[in-house]
């Protein structure tokens, strides 16, 4: 923690990090932003979620998959990414990784609402309104990538869906396309117990142990969920060098179980935190998360130190980075990164700043956002409008409810 200092900006990158009487001194011409009892943080980094899906928050799970079905479109995936950016933003969140379908229309939207994303280009063995079969998900995926591959604010991934819905033939594309391209894979791993059993039942054994024998772990898999893993397993994650992405709402939501983050944490892996869809966690909110994470991960383990607030905090911004590939660029405030900045209040008393932000802290105390410099949110509103915002979303919703579903 560095007190009274000041962060200088020029062109989107740190400058410096001052003292910041001296920052005063140095910097005189430069727009001056007070922020008095105020901590400042990286830009938080939501390594996992289905923006999109935010049109469908507190739609009942059972008729989720139908009116999916009924809307699922360009236009659609379009304006809830744009809800979801607006939520994100105020909530802090500068950077997410995204995983879902029409993956240019999530492009559009991150831009035009001036985030950092990642974006997934999905792959899977089931036929929808955007692709016919994994031959023509990558086709249209590596398309886009080829389109926006110089987007400052956009970087691209390999989003095979799961073990369970993608063949080995697609798997193996996958790896290779990720090795010819330097890109990476992104991956829901061992969310559910159902899912282990699926896979022991068809393929003769556990999903992760199928990846490895398809060539998909290394330090380019990011490894979504993984709840149901073993301490075996736990240490082939660690010797490929994956990272994984814990989601707690979701899991907690979803009773899919508890991921052994404190065991994976002690073998070296780098955890990053992610949301999820809203759909299945119905909220965009990276403090929650960390909150929970940190909360959950005690109570599991019936240890007072687990998952402490600093690697809480790391999770939720540097790991992050580091899982999608952003590390040398986002995460942490030093010179020669972007600046992708969040600025908390501190209301009453704050005897140590960083357990104040994951213990204390909430989405409301956001009140300055900035991405590559550019600030997003002042004193707690954005600085652009988004339309859906208003009024779009309840066409959406309207069409999401329809009849009654069989």
């Amino acid at each position: 923690m560095l007190e009274h200092h000041a962060v200088a900006v020029r062109d989107g990158i740190i400058e410096q990090v001052l003292p910041a009487s001296e920052a005063l001194r140095q910097f005189p011409n430069y727009e001056n932003v007070e922020l008095p009892d105020h901590v400042l943080i990286p830009g938080l980094v939501n390594a996992h979620t289905q923006a999109a899906t935010s049109l469908m928050r507190g739609l009942a799970p059972e008729r989720q998959a139908a009116a999916e079905k009924r809307v699922l479109s360009a236009e659609f995936v379009r304006e809830g990414t744009a809800l979801a950016c607006a939520d994100m933003l105020l909530a802090g969140i500068t950077c997410f990784s995204d995983m879902y379908f029409f993956p240019e229309s999530s492009l559009e939207a991150a831009l035009e609402a001036g985030m950092r994303v990642v974006l997934g280009l999905p792959v899977m063995d089931l036929p929808t309104p955007y692709a016919s079969d994994p031959a023509d998900y990558l086709r249209k995926g590596l398309a886009l990538r080829d389109r926006y591959g110089d987007e400052p604010l956009a970087s691209f991934s390999l989003a095979p869906h799961a073990p369970y819905s993608v063949p080995d033939a697609a798997f193996r594309q996958v790896a290779t396309l990720a090795a010819e391209l330097d890109l990476l894979i992104h991956a829901h791993v061992h969310e559910t117990q159902a899912e282990v059993e699926r896979s022991v039942a068809q393929h003769g054994m556990r999903p992760l142990e199928r990846l490895r024998k398809l060539g998909l772990l290394g330090p380019n898999l990011i490894a979504v969920h993984c709840v149901h893993v073993e301490d075996r397993e736990i240490e082939l994650l660690a010797r490929h060098g994956c990272s994984v992405v814990h989601c707690p709402s979701s899991n907690l939501k979803l009773a899919s179980g508890f991921a052994p983050v404190d065991a994976m944490l002690k073998r070296g892996i780098n955890l990053a935190l992610g949301t999820d869809g809203p759909a299945s966690n119905n909220r965009l909110d990276l403090l929650g998360e960390m909150r929970t994470a940190a909360l959950v991960a005690k109570g599991v383990t019936h240890d007072a130190r687990a998952l402490p607030a600093p690697v809480a905090l790391r999770a939720a911004t540097l790991g992050g980075a580091r899982a999608l590939g952003q590390g040398a660029k986002i995460g942490s405030i030093e010179p020669g990164k972007r600046a992708d900045l969040v600025a908390l209040a501190v209301r009453g008393p704050c005897y140590d700043p960083i357990s104040h932000v994951v213990y204390a802290a909430g989405r409301e105390d956001v009140t300055h956002v900035w991405v590559d410099g550019e600030l997003r949110v002042r004193d707690g509103a954005l600085e652009t409008e988004v339309p859906a915002l208003h009024s779009r979303w309840q066409i959406w919703q309207n069409a999401l409810e329809g009849p009654a579903d069989s």
